[in-house]
C-alpha cells in the first residue's frame, strides 16, 4: 500500500514536468511533500476544501493542470476536470521508464523526507468543542495557521490538520514531520491523547 498522499506529489511533479509548469490544486491534510515537489518543477500549490466538488471548482477558477487529494482521488484539467484512476498509472508507468527507477525508491525517498501518519479516525461527540480546543491550545508559539479545511496547524518540523468529515460523524487527523519520524509519531499520540480526554470531559 502507498499512502495516497506520496502520489500526489509525483503525479504534480509528473504533469509539471510536461507542461513547464502550471497551477496544482491540493487538499490541506498534509501538504508539505506536494508543495516541496511542485515548487521544485516550477510550479505553483493552491490548497482547496477536501472534496471533489470543491477541487473540481477551484482547479477551473484556476485553469489548474491537475488536482489530487490523499484520498487518491486525482483529477485532470484534460479530461473535463474529472476523476481517473487509468491517468494516474499512466503517468506512474511513464516516470519509472524515464527514470529507471523503482516506485519503491521514488516513493522511499519522499516518505523519508516528510512522513505522515496517514488519516486516524476518531468518533467525537462535540467535534466542534474539540477542534477548538486543540486549536486554542497548539496555535500558540505556530508558525501558521489555516482554515481552508478544519483547522491546519504549523511548526517548523511539523504540522498537523485536524477537520470533521464530510460524509461521516468523525473527525479525522492528520500529522507530518520533516524527515523525523519519531517527532511524527510523537505528535500524532499527544494529539489522540488530548483528543480523547477532550471528548471525556463534560
Amino acid at each position: 500500500f502507498i499512502e495516497g498522499y506520496y502520489i500526489v506529489g509525483l503525479l504534480a511533479d509528473q504533469f509539471l514536468r510536461k507542461t513547464g509548469g502550471g497551477k496544482v490544486i491540493h487538499d490541506p491534510r498534509l501538504t508539505w511533500n506536494t508543495l516541496d515537489l511542485v515548487k521544485a518543477a516550477g510550479g505553483e500549490a493552491i490548497e482547496s476544501k477536501t472534496g471533489h466538488a470543491f477541487i473540481k471548482q477551484r482547479m477551473r477558477d484556476e485553469d489548474a493542470v491537475y488536482g489530487g487529494e490523499m484520498s487518491a482521488h486525482h483529477y485532470f484539467r484534460d479530461f473535463a476536470y474529472c476523476d481517473s484512476g487509468m491517468i494516474p498509472w499512466l503517468l506512474v508507468a511513464e516516470r519509472l521508464c524515464q527514470s529507471g527507477q523503482t516506485l519503491s525508491s521514488l516513493i522511499d525517498a519522499r516518505i523519508e523526507a516528510y512522513p505522515a501518519s496517514g488519516e486516524i479516525n476518531r468518533t467525537i461527540d462535540d467535534p466542534p468543542k474539540v477542534i477548538a480546543a486543540i486549536e486554542a491550545k497548539y496555535s500558540v508559539g505556530a508558525k501558521s495557521v489555516s482554515h481552508v479545511d478544519g483547522v491546519s496547524i504549523e511548526f517548523d518540523d511539523w504540522r498537523f490538520n485536524l477537520r470533521m468529515s464530510n460524509t461521516e460523524p468523525v473527525v479525522r487527523l492528520n500529522v507530518e514531520s520533516r524527515a523525523d519520524i519519531p517527532l511524527m509519531e510523537e505528535k500524532t499520540e499527544e494529539l489522540l491523547a488530548e483528543m480523547q480526554r477532550l471528548n471525556e470531559e463534560r
